[in-house]
This record gives C-alpha cells, sequence and structure tokens, in this order.
C-alpha cells in the first residue's frame, strides 16, 4: 500500500504543488505551498486519529489533505473540483485501490467552502484542517501598507491551535489576534462561510465547534 511519506516524497506531486502556487503568487494569494498542504495533512490526520478511526483512513485522509490544492494548478476558481480530478489520475496510476482512489478524490472535491459538503468523515477532517491554517507565515506581501484584508487577518494571527478535547465531544479552533493588524470583524468579514462549513464538518465527525479569538467564544 502506498503510503503518505510515498506521496510527499513523489517528484511529480512535488511540482504540482510547486507550481500551482506559483500561479497564487501571480494572484496575490497567501501561502498555498508546501508548508500549508503540510499543516493541513497532519492536522487531517491527527482528527482522524483522534477520533478512532482506522490507521489506513488516516493514513488516506493524510494524503488527501497533502494533495487538496493541486487544482490551482489548473485555475484557483473551482480549484477543489479540478484537483480532485487530477488527485484521481495521480493516485489511479500509482495503483490505489479504487476504493481507497475514491474516498481521497471525494474529499479534495469537498474541501471548499463555495461547493464542499463534508459528505464522509474524511472530507470533514480535511474542510477543519484547511480552513483552521491561518497564521503570519502565510503572508508574502511584506509591505504592511499595502495589505488587503486576507493579508491583515491572516498577518494578524500570531497562534493558531486546533484541538480535540478528552472527551472527544469538541473541537476547538483558537485564535491569538493582534489586532493592531486585523479586527475580528475583518476575519468574520471573510471567513465567516469557512465557519458555517467547519460547524457542519464538526456535526459529521459527532462534534461540537468551537471557534475563539482573544479567549473570546465567537461560536
Amino acid at each position: 500500500m502506498i503510503t503518505y511519506e510515498q506521496i510527499k516524497a513523489d517528484e511529480s506531486i512535488k511540482t504540482y504543488i510547486r507550481q500551482a502556487d506559483e500561479s497564487l503568487v501571480a494572484l496575490g494569494f497567501t501561502e498555498h505551498s508546501f508548508a500549508h498542504v503540510t499543516c493541513v495533512a497532519e492536522n487531517t490526520g491527527y482528527i482522524l486519529e483522534t477520533l478512532g478511526y482506522p490507521e489506513r483512513t488516516v493514513e488516506l485522509a493524510k494524503i488527501a489533505g497533502y494533495l487538496h490544492d493541486i487544482g490551482n494548478l489548473v485555475n484557483r476558481v473551482e480549484h477543489s473540483q479540478s484537483g480532485a480530478v487530477m488527485a484521481f489520475r495521480i493516485l489511479e496510476k500509482m495503483g490505489f485501490e479504487p476504493e481507497e482512489t475514491a474516498l481521497i478524490t471525494t474529499a479534495i472535491g469537498n474541501h471548499d467552502e463555495g461547493t464542499g459538503v463534508p459528505v464522509n468523515a474524511v472530507a470533514a477532517a480535511l474542510i477543519l484542517a484547511d480552513k483552521s491554517d491561518v497564521r503570519r507565515s502565510r503572508v508574502r506581501n511584506r509591505d504592511i501598507s499595502t495589505f488587503d484584508i486576507h493579508d491583515r487577518v491572516n498577518y494578524s494571527v500570531t497562534k493558531s491551535e486546533l484541538k480535540i478535547n478528552e472527551a472527544h465531544t469538541l473541537i476547538k479552533l483558537k485564535l491569538t489576534v493582534d489586532t493592531h493588524f486585523g479586527s475580528v470583524m475583518d476575519y468574520f468579514e471573510i471567513f465567516m462561510q469557512r465557519m458555517i462549513l467547519c460547524r457542519k464538518a464538526a456535526e459529521k465527525l459527532g462534534l461540537k465547534f468551537k471557534f475563539m479569538i482573544n479567549e473570546q467564544q465567537l461560536i
């Protein structure tokens, strides 16, 4: 069986991720390269492992997390769908079983807040992991005076934590925000739809979703 580490080591996949991110650089987006996809992969795996899912399911979830943004190579618009098609071809060529290919493809195709739905546990975990990766280091623009709202919001987040409680009843996204760079209202202006999707994803996993900024519960 092909592993997450083998996927990470594959040179063609590295090329797709690298060049997809280069397209987003040209469009002025925040970082979507190896740091982002690795963070998402690890957190997707963390969620399902913590909830007691089988080891292979956790491995497939991490693969889905690592591949989830390769569709940006085609276009940012509907990148989850194009990414799912790309992943299908990659996984099929690598010899994945149809059931595993289907699970990963479905998760990737449903991770974006515009069209995504947490249709299964892997998709739900991927949504939560992806939408929780908000951090200062994702901002590429070094000129604070020219920040757009996405730059301000990401730059304002000095710490981000995604944790499941010991009773496995609650998943909490906790942000520490420097309000000199971005307000709480800025965050909700661009991320409200993402937080609603996170709540739905948590419910799919049998969890409640709790969102906190600077120790204040907002959802």
